[in-house]
């Protein structure tokens, strides 16, 4: 008999300094009706309603359908996984079963073009450096990010400004955090990780420098997972100062990583539509409503000109011979008549 089947885990290892905690939250999707069964071997004369398979390589293909409700996107983290496997077992009779499993990543989503990701966002954060019993002045920072919602390869413009008003060089810098939150028995396990970073020039005592979107590239990192009960992986964006002698200056901005791109055009669709209709309005103005009829060709030619012999022009032999004639005589005739009027056409 084979059966395959289709499950998912949940690992989590929590291991504090005298407690340890072991658990694994296994999910078996049930999406097969019936088993299906072969018989290799059988003896002859017996009634069984299986396939006979000849001894040899057999493949049998197999479908599973994932189930609507969203799933956990696959990760493998610090203190713990999620993981989905797909398992055939072969029943035996009277032998031992075999079974083989493959591992298959299952990617959530998260589209950052809802409204919720595309505003923007902005903290500013201010301290005061001393040394002993002196105080100078304070150093600021103001950071802001157009949107919350970004995929991997993307670089996040940042915009920010820095006032150095103290004794001190300092540097601005900039760094994407990755956080994983472990949830198991009432206790949690966190662990942070920088991902990427970046870095500006010095800022001298008593001056200013600004970053007029600054990139930072997302690497190739795990989406979001923020649906999860067990495990999160959650994502921020760190603008500080370092400060030579002293705890930096740091402000954190939430970031999501999702998995379908941002679309810039569909969100500036209804602002574009709008303009281009506004600049259309003085057409309603500009053209009338009925179209006037064009002059009479009589009135337009003058009894002169009517009168005015053409004046004569050598004419190649071959075109008499065509025409059978001068070719301005048929000139002649027309010379002048008016087009059929406007009404008529």
């Amino acid at each position: 008999k084979l059966v395959p089947t289709l499950k998912g885990f949940d690992n989590l290892f929590i291991l504090p300094q005298f407690n340890m905690v072991i658990c694994e939250k296994s999910q078996d999707f049930e999406f097969l009706k019936s088993c299906m069964q072969w018989i290799v071997f059988a003896q002859e004369g017996e009634s069984l309603c299986f396939v006979t398979l000849q001894p040899g390589k057999h493949e049998f293909p197999f479908r599973f359908q994932l189930p609507q409700e969203p799933l956990v996107t696959s990760f493998n983290g610090k203190y713990g996984s999620v993981q989905y496997w797909v398992t055939a077992i072969v029943d035996q009779p009277s032998v031992p079963s075999l079974s083989v499993k493959r591992e298959f990543n299952v990617t959530g989503h998260i589209d950052v073009n809802a409204p919720a990701l595309l505003s923007p966002i902005s903290k500013n954060r201010e301290k005061t450096v001393s040394c002993w019993f002196f105080t100078s002045g304070p150093i600021s920072v103001n950071a802001k990010i157009e949107r919350r919602g970004f995929c991997n390869g993307e670089a996040i413009p940042i915009y920010a400004e820095f006032e150095n008003c103290s004794s001190r060089l300092i540097v601005p810098k900039a760094a994407i955090y990755q956080t994983q939150t472990y949830l198991v028995n009432e206790k949690t396990r966190t662990f942070k990780q920088m991902i990427a970073n970046v870095r500006g020039n010095h800022i001298a005592s008593g001056s200013t420098d600004s970053w007029n979107g600054k990139a930072l590239k997302i690497p190739p990192v795990t989406p979001s997972i923020l649906d999860c009960s067990v495990i999160r992986v959650e994502y921020s964006l760190a603008v500080y100062v370092h400060i030579p002698g002293a705890k930096r200056l740091m402000l954190e901005l939430p970031l999501v990583i999702g998995t379908i791109p941002y679309n810039s055009f569909g969100s500036r669709t209804s602002s574009i539509c709008s303009q281009f209709s506004m600049d259309l309005t003085w057409l309603q103005f500009a053209l009338p409503e009925h179209p006037e009829a064009p002059p009479n060709y009589a009135d337009i030619v003058s009894e002169e000109e009517l009168a005015r012999p053409i004046p004569y022009f050598t004419q190649p032999d071959n075109l008499e011979c065509e025409f059978g004639g001068p070719i301005f005589a048929y000139i002649q005739e027309f010379r002048f008549q008016p087009p059929p009027l406007y009404s008529e056409v």
